[in-house]
């Protein structure tokens, strides 16, 4: 029997758990693990390793462990998570396809000031984060007019996310944590529409 595997994000950012935002970690991760020209594909494994832990959840073709009472225990819950996780990796991966196509109109200036702030240490998150926020905003007003601006601003924060991880891969977890942080904190109520109503 198959067993899929489900994202535990299990570190923490900004006094948040990860899980409170577990949707955006795996849309980024799979937008980033399908994304052409990567040049930090190695720290992207660590990153995995690191920030997200593998568990094993049951298929639906699993009968799953029988309670007393006859009934299937956590069968329905556990579907639910891989069915979600598995909606957002192919959201992830095709927002990835559009980021490509992107990615060549994005001024290297401004990932080149933005990979300089992930340099600089001591820099408070929030900080950084603000630098992400402005980059974001200059990369809209290069982008199609007929992409809503929720999308445009997912897609923009993602790829000058893979954008800044090329120039400074060792930097990859930060630059995930603050594109997650700026995520959850911009468009959060959108990415959780993005998956279908079951």
């Amino acid at each position: 029997m198959m067993n899929q595997v489900g994202f535990k994000i299990t570190n923490k950012y900004n006094g948040d758990r990860y899980g409170d935002t577990e949707d955006i970690c795996i849309l980024l991760y799979s937008f980033l693990e399908s994304s052409s020209d990567i040049a930090f594909a190695s720290k992207l494994s660590t990153l995995k390793n690191q920030l997200l832990v593998q568990t094993p959840f049951r298929t639906a073709f699993d009968e799953g462990e029988l309670q007393t009472d006859g009934n299937s225990f956590g069968r329905v819950e556990e579907r639910a998570l891989v069915a979600d996780e598995e909606v957002f990796r192919r959201i992830g991966a095709q927002l990835a396809v559009i980021g490509d196509r992107l990615a060549a109109e994005i001024e290297p200036s401004f990932v080149n000031n933005l990979a300089q702030q992930f340099m600089v240490q001591n820099v408070p998150s929030q900080e950084i984060t603000q630098h992400l926020s402005q980059a974001v905003e200059a990369v809209m007003r290069t982008m199609p007019r007929d992409m809503e601006q929720e999308k445009a601003m997912l897609v923009a924060a993602m790829v000058l996310a893979k954008k800044v991880a090329n120039i400074v891969p060792a930097f990859l977890q930060q630059v995930f944590n603050t594109t997650v942080n700026y995520i959850n904190h911009n468009l959060h109520d959108y990415v959780n529409n993005l998956a279908p109503e079951n």
